[in-house]
């Protein structure tokens, strides 16, 4: 007679079964999260309050979210959002970069997190012209021991991206929030 190898002679489950098997379980769920997907992405989009940004689906991949559910079109990047937060406030506002404020955790979920910008990361960008864009980027990429782009034309396209992104909320009423996952 076959008998399951989860069961033990007698009928009961085994315990010490279910454990091993728990545990192999956790390993490979730690194991795809360091090492089975390579790399972060970031999704950058507009949301009227914290509670509407936790909604945010993540059940999808980025290739699959497209435009924003939220009415912004959203920004998919490898740039985290504190680098992005420095870039903008240390180029722009001159801010030292130990004086960078830090974001808002909205949603922390083991697959997930979805943060919020501070104001000042998108506001600075709508009233500025080509120059000061420029010489942001060039400050930026003087910057020593920071993550993020170093080349200055890199920097230029990227803070180009989010005047645009800048504009698009204000024009929404919507608050910057960026959505996490690996």
């Amino acid at each position: 007679m076959d008998r399951d190898p989860e069961q033990r002679r007698d009928g009961r489950p085994d315990r010490q079964a279910d454990r091993r098997l728990d545990h192999r379980v956790d390993r490979l769920r730690a194991e795809s999260r360091n090492g089975g997907r390579v790399g972060v992405t970031y999704k950058y989009f507009g949301a009227p309050n914290g509670a509407t940004a936790a909604r945010v689906p993540i059940s999808m991949r980025p290739e699959e979210l497209g435009g924003d559910e939220l009415g912004m079109n959203g920004m998919f990047t490898k740039i985290k959002p504190e680098t992005m937060a420095a870039m903008v406030l240390t180029g722009i506002e001159g801010v030292p970069l130990h004086k960078v404020p830090p974001l808002e955790l909205v949603v922390l979920h083991p697959d997930y997190a979805v943060v919020k910008l501070p104001m000042t990361v998108v506001d600075p960008l709508r009233g500025i012209g080509e120059e000061a864009v420029g010489a942001a980027a060039f400050i930026w990429s003087t910057v020593p021991d920071r993550g993020g782009p170093r080349d200055a034309f890199n920097v230029y396209q990227l803070l180009h991206e989010w005047q645009d992104f800048s504009h698009r909320l204000h024009e929404a009423g919507h608050q910057p929030y960026c959505l996490v996952w690996p």
